[in-house]
This record gives structure tokens, sequence and C-alpha cells, in this order.
């Protein structure tokens, strides 16, 4: 018995390239993407951006000179579940009724009826004190832990200027505080 090669078996077979993918282009696409986003991200950034700080707890420096004949305005708005307390120098402006535990005095300014916060009222009732202290520009504002996040920024809104043709600068200068 004979022993017979087959040709088949004698020639050598190149494996036939099925065909790659090519994501080159995709990953030139991606990265063009990338870059837009992060750029665009950044120049975005700066119309977002609230000027708050945090609240110092020292004194004032040595070289800051105060005027100790001016009255000094210690203005803070806090948001509650009732609505927006409005204070200053440490006393609760609004109507008092002579509470003496802090969780039955009514806020200066209640929700409306629909539940919804009165921002009109407080931007008017922070123009009255803006014009007696002219030259203040400092703001505390506090919230309880599960006030929504909307309504920080539309009460920190309200407190900066008073919109309308007049656009009046009311407290620029906001400082986020916890209650």
């Amino acid at each position: 018995m004979a022993f017979f090669y087959s040709r088949r078996k004698l020639k050598v077979h190149e494996h036939t390239e099925l065909g790659e993918l090519n994501i080159v282009p995709y990953l030139d696409i991606l990265m063009n993407l990338i870059m837009f986003m992060l750029l665009s991200i950044t120049g975005l950034a700066a119309f977002g951006i609230l000027n708050v700080s945090a609240p110092s707890y020292g004194g004032p420096a040595a070289a800051v000179q105060e005027d100790s004949d001016k009255p000094k305005l210690l203005l803070s708005v806090l948001i509650s579940k009732k609505g927006f307390y409005v204070a200053g120098a440490g006393g609760v402006l609004g109507p008092q009724t002579g509470a003496v535990n802090p969780a039955e005095v009514p806020p200066t300014l209640p929700k409306r009826a629909d539940g919804s916060y009165d921002y009109a009222s407080l931007t008017a009732q922070l123009v009255t004190i803006k014009k007696e202290f002219p030259t203040e520009t400092k703001v505390i504002i506090g919230a309880e832990a599960d006030i929504a996040y909307e309504v920080l920024v539309s009460t920190m809104d309200a407190v900066r200027e008073a919109p309308g043709p007049e656009r009046m600068v009311l407290f620029p200068d906001v400082t986020l505080g916890a209650l």
C-alpha cells in the first residue's frame, strides 16, 4: 500500500483576512467631541457660578477699621418649610407674637396658599431694608436640610437684586450658612 500526500495538505494556505474593524475614524470623532464638550463646559460654567462665601468664625482683622457710629446690620434670611424668616442683628423682622419657643415663632413671610414660596414679597421686604441700610451688601442665607436646591437658588436670586426696569442691586455678597 502506497502512501500519497494530498495536494491540498501540501499546499500552504494563507489565511484569508476577514477584514479588521478600523476604529481610527471613530476615535478621531470621539476625541473631537470630548474636546468640544470640555471647552464648552468651561466656557458655560462661568454663567452659572454664583459668588458665595463661607461664614468666617474669627473676629475682624486688625487692619480693618469700621465706623462705630453707623448702625451695623447682620441680615439673615432663613428658609424653612413654613416660609422665610428675615432677621436683622439677631432679631426676627416682622410681626411679633411674644412666643417663647423658637419653633412657635411664625415666619416673617409665610408660604402662599398654594404652598409655594413668596419670592416677590421677600424682595419687597429686602428693598425696604436696603433703603434703611444703603451701604450694606452682605446677607446670610440658611436653609433647613430638606429644602429643595431650586428654592435656595431662587431665594439667592431674590436677595441679590430686585427685578423690573430699575434692577436695583440689593445684597450681592451672599454667605451660605447652616441651620
